[in-house]
């Protein structure tokens, strides 16, 4: 079913500590060919991540004009004073952004997309249940589940969802995968299966969407209907 994020991050991981200079962490960004890294203290633990763009907010900062002058709009001194704070940043702590937004790695895949796209980030130092770092999980990483082939998601539908999970007997369900988009044929015992049925197939990576061309034999979804007998003795348990 979904992969979880210790299953698609990238171990070896590149890293900087506090005291890593400006100059090492660029290096670092080129000879990796990466564009962000995790910033680490003496116990591994992550204390803020670094990249290229708060390089490059550093070197802007070198060039801002009217520095040095007299200012007296409150709002704009503090700005100025942000400004010459990270200009003269030199260290990793002083360049970073944090605190790291982290993820662990028995998160699912599609948690960690959500987190990347609601924060705005390109990266997730995985940490473990000590906050330490082990891993880290980029956009790559992420997008690598939803590049598998059709029969690769096929045979997962089959296996995962309709012999493990419906435990249903082999070729009761056609399942046909087309670009991602997963078609069920069939008919089930049941018609409660038939939302459990697309709702887990949902779930199988790199899965885009389900066509639903299921039937049922027995409609359970409705209540049981109500018996002559019924009308009878109703009255009389209301009576009592």
């Amino acid at each position: 079913m979904s992969r979880t994020v210790g299953e698609v991050m990238t171990r070896e991981v590149v890293e900087a500590h506090r005291e890593t200079s400006f100059k090492d962490v660029a290096r670092l960004l080129d000879r990796h060919r990466i564009s962000g890294l995790p910033v680490v203290d003496h116990d591994d633990k992550v204390v803020g991540v670094i990249s290229e763009t708060d390089l490059i907010r550093r070197q802007a900062a070198r060039s801002v004009p009217g520095r040095g002058r007299r200012l007296w709009i409150p709002a704009l001194r503090r700005s100025v004073r942000r400004t010459a704070a990270v200009a003269r940043a030199t260290r990793a702590q002083e360049l970073m952004s944090t605190p790291a937004i982290t993820v662990h790695p028995e998160q699912r895949v599609e948690d960690a997309a959500r987190i990347m796209e609601r924060r705005g980030v390109e990266r997730l130092p995985v940490v473990d249940e000590e906050d330490r770092l082990i891993g880290i999980a980029t956009r790559r990483d992420l997008l690598r589940v939803f590049l598998r082939t059709d029969e690769e998601i096929r045979q997962d539908v089959i296996d995962d969802v309709l012999t493990r999970a419906l435990r249903l007997p082999p070729r009761i369900v056609v399942v046909s995968v087309l670009d991602g988009m997963v078609t069920l044929e069939g008919r089930l015992e049941h018609r409660s299966d038939i939302p459990f049925a697309i709702q887990l197939t949902w779930r199988v990576d790199g899965v885009v969407g389900v066509v639903n061309g299921l039937t049922f034999r027995i409609d359970d979804t409705r209540p049981p209907e109500q018996h002559d007998s019924d009308s009878v003795t109703l009255p009389w348990l209301l009576q009592h």
